[in-house]
C-alpha cells in the first residue's frame, strides 16, 4: 500500500476525503550493472498492471462524465480523478467540472441546432422599378427585424419585379415553382395573379383596396383559402377623397376620373366614386391609362372637357409613375386628388389615404405568425384605422388656385 493512502473503508481526519485505491505491484530496484531474468520479468507485470489501472481509470472516467451529462448542474457530484504520478487525489467541483465540460458538449448542441434551423423563404411580388418601391421594402425589412427575421439568417426575400402587369402572372408562377413559404403581395393587382398561381402556399397583402369585392377573401373576420392582410378600405376613402376636392374647387361642376382596368379593387371602387359624384350633382368624365404612356392623352382629353379638377382611383401605376403624372397635371392646369401620400409629395395638388408604409410594416407580423404555423384563413383581414391629409401649396399656387382655409385646418400636412 502507497504512502499516503487509507485502507478501503476506513475513515480519514474530520472534513478529510478519503479515497480508496488498487494496490500496484512496485518493481525492485535493479542492481546498477546487474541485470537478471527475474527483474526482466517483473518488469513485464509492472507494466502490464500499470496499464490496467490505467484502463480502469479511463473506464470510471468515461462513466462519470456520461453520468454528469444526463444529470442538472444542481445535482452533480464532486467527481474525484487520479493523478499517474503517485496516486494523488484531485477532487473537482461542480463548476470546474461544467467549464471543464461546457465546450466539448455544448459546440455538438450548437451544431446540430445551426444544421437544423431552417430559413424561411418569402416571395415578393411587386410592379418595378424597384427604386420606386425602396421605402416599402425597407418598412417590410424593418417589421420583420422587430420579429427576429433577419435577411442573411433566418430568413431569405426573393423579389420579382414586373416590368408590367402583364408579367405577373409569370413571375408568380416562378415563385410557386420555389415553393417559397409565404408569398407577399401589398395590393390586389399583386393578389390575383398570385391567387392564380397556387391555392395552397399563404398570400399577405398590405395595402389592399376591396378585398372582400375582388373576391380575394371570404370575409374580413374570416378569410378563408390561403389569402389575409391588410386593407385601406378605398370604397369609403374614395367618396371621403372625392368630397374633399370638392371642397379645394367649389365652383367645379365636372370631375375627371383617371382608373386603371388593370386594378382588380377599381372594379367595385369605382363604384363608389359613381355613387358619390351623383350625390355631389358632378359630371363624372371616366379616362382610363394602363401605361405612363396614356397618361397625357388622358389629361388632354380631360382639359378638353373643362374639368374642375381629376380624381386618380389608387393603383400601382399612378404610384410608381407619380412625379410624370404629377408634370402633367400642372401642365394641363389640372387640380389632382390620389390616395398616397407620395404623390403629394410628387407634385400632386392632395391626398387622402393611410400611411402605406405602416401597413407594410405590420404586413410583416401575418407573415411572422404564418411562418410559425398559422393559417392565413385563421387570421382576420385587419382595416386601416389612420388618414393622413396631405396639400401641396406649392402645386397650388403654380395653378393659381387658393386652397380653403377650412381645408388647410384639416390637413394632417402642408408642403410648402
Amino acid at each position: 500500500m502507497r504512502r499516503g493512502s487509507k485502507a478501503p473503508g476506513k475513515a480519514g481526519k474530520a472534513g478529510r476525503r478519503t479515497t480508496a485505491t488498487r494496490k500496484r505491484f512496485i518493481p525492485p530496484k535493479a542492481v546498477p550493472g546487474r541485470r537478471s531474468a527475474a527483474t526482466g520479468q517483473e518488469t513485464k507485470i509492472a507494466r502490464f498492471v500499470r496499464e490496467r489501472d490505467d484502463a480502469l481509470e479511463r473506464e470510471t472516467a468515461t462513466a462519470e462524465v456520461l453520468h454528469v451529462i444526463n444529470r442538472s448542474p444542481g445535482d452533480l457530484e464532486p467527481v474525484r480523478t487520479f493523478a499517474r504520478e503517485g496516486r494523488m487525489t484531485v477532487t473537482l467541483g461542480r463548476r470546474e467540472l461544467l467549464a471543464a465540460l461546457g465546450g466539448a458538449a455544448a459546440w455538438p448542441l450548437a451544431a446540430r441546432a445551426q444544421q437544423s434551423a431552417k430559413v424561411a423563404r418569402i416571395g415578393h411580388l411587386d410592379l418595378g422599378p424597384p427604386s420606386a418601391r425602396t421605402s416599402r421594402v425597407e418598412a417590410l425589412r424593418a417589421g420583420l427585424r422587430d420579429l427576429g427575421w433577419i435577411e442573411g439568417k433566418n430568413i431569405v426575400i426573393e423579389f420579382r419585379w414586373a416590368d408590367g402587369v402583364p408579367q405577373l402572372p409569370e413571375l408568380a408562377a416562378e415563385l410557386v415553382r420555389m415553393n417559397v413559404d409565404v408569398i407577399f403581395a401589398p395590393s390586389s393587382t399583386l393578389v390575383e395573379p398570385a391567387r392564380q398561381a397556387t391555392k395552397t402556399i399563404p398570400i399577405v397583402f398590405a395595402n389592399h383596396g376591396d378585398p372582400i369585392g375582388t373576391g380575394h377573401v371570404a370575409s374580413l373576420p374570416r378569410p378563408g383559402g390561403n389569402i389575409t392582410g391588410l386593407s385601406e378600405l378605398v370604397t369609403d376613402l374614395n367618396a371621403k377623397a372625392m368630397e374633399m376636392l370638392r371642397e379645394a374647387v367649389p365652383g367645379a361642376t365636372r370631375i375627371g376620373v383617371l382608373w386603371n382596368p388593370t386594378t382588380p379593387s377599381q372594379v367595385p371602387g369605382l363604384q363608389s366614386v359613381k355613387a358619390t359624384g351623383e350625390k355631389l350633382g358632378l359630371a363624372l368624365h371616366m379616362v382610363s391609362a394602363t401605361r405612363a404612356e396614356d397618361f397625357d392623352a388622358a389629361l388632354a382629353s380631360m382639359a378638353r372637357e373643362s374639368v374642375g379638377g381629376i380624381f386618380v382611383v389608387p393603383s400601382p401605376l399612378t404610384l410608381i409613375q407619380r412625379a410624370p403624372l404629377a408634370e402633367l397635371a400642372v401642365k394641363h392646369r389640372l387640380p389632382t386628388m390620389f390616395s398616397a401620400r407620395e404623390n403629394a409629395e410628387a407634385g400632386g395638388l392632395m391626398s387622402y389615404g393611410v400611411d402605406r408604409n405602416d401597413l407594410v410594416r405590420r404586413a410583416a407580423l401575418y407573415i411572422d405568425k404564418i411562418l410559425k404555423g398559422a393559417k392565413p384563413a385563421d387570421l382576420p383581414v385587419e382595416q386601416a384605422s389612420k388618414y393622413q391629409l396631405v396639400i401641396n401649396l406649392k402645386t397650388a399656387k403654380a395653378l393659381g388656385l387658393e386652397v380653403p382655409a377650412t381645408l388647410l385646418a384639416r390637413a394632417d400636412e402642408v408642403i410648402e
